[in-house]
């Protein structure tokens, strides 16, 4: 996997915007690119000059995690419970956490493509369960959309600000999925007590 992911960040360091769209198209349909290095070291890369745009950098990890959040979708939901059978294995994808993401779907609707988008591994293959039971599409784009803003901006604004000292960050970036879901939760609870204070305010 380190083979992986120090190739990942060869191809987005040579091909810049192109490499950086097609690493984070794979990390969404499963591949283990380690999405949250890729997208720290594209801000380190802005901050050297190698490349251009600090706002692209982030808009162009949005595009390409939707791109492959939509292969993953049509994919789960063309190739139903089968392709769990076949290929689930190579992204880390059983029966038993398909249920589990499917209680999940039951539990928050919508708004749980969201929280999974900080979750790790499950956040790279979301989109495959989701297809499978044929989540309604404005929502999903909607909520991995904005999951992904998040997600793609604040890690490219660190790597940014780190610069030239990412080396010393990069180890902390493994450890940070336990930070990642903290911090989707406080949100989902913000966003929840906005929501239920506005419906009681409407009510009364």
């Amino acid at each position: 996997m380190a083979h992986l992911q120090s190739a990942i960040i060869a191809l987005v360091d040579h091909y810049g915007y192109a490499g950086l769209f097609v690493a984070m198209a794979l990390g969404n349909i499963g591949a283990p690119v380690g999405a949250e290095v890729v997208m720290t070291v594209a801000g380190a890369l802005v901050a050297t000059g190698h490349l251009s745009s600090l706002w692209l950098a982030i808009a162009v990890g949005v595009v390409g995690e939707l791109a492959g959040a939509s292969v993953g979708y049509a994919a789960g939901k063309y190739g139903g419970r089968s392709l769990i059978d076949r290929y689930g294995k190579y992204v880390h994808l059983t029966h038993a956490n398909l249920d589990r993401v499917h209680a999940f779907f039951e539990k928050y609707g919508s708004f749980s493509i969201f929280i999974c988008r900080f979750i790790p591994v499950i956040r790279g293959i979301v989109s495959i369960p989701a297809g499978i039971a044929e989540m309604s599409l404005g929502p999903f784009y909607l909520w991995y959309a904005f999951g992904s803003l998040l997600f793609c901006g604040g890690l490219v604004l660190l790597g940014n600000a780190v610069g030239h000292d990412l080396n010393k960050l990069m180890p902390l970036l493994h450890k940070g999925g336990l930070v990642l879901l903290a911090v989707a939760l406080v949100l989902a609870a913000v966003i929840a007590f906005v929501a239920m204070r506005r419906n009681k305010a409407s009510a009364a």
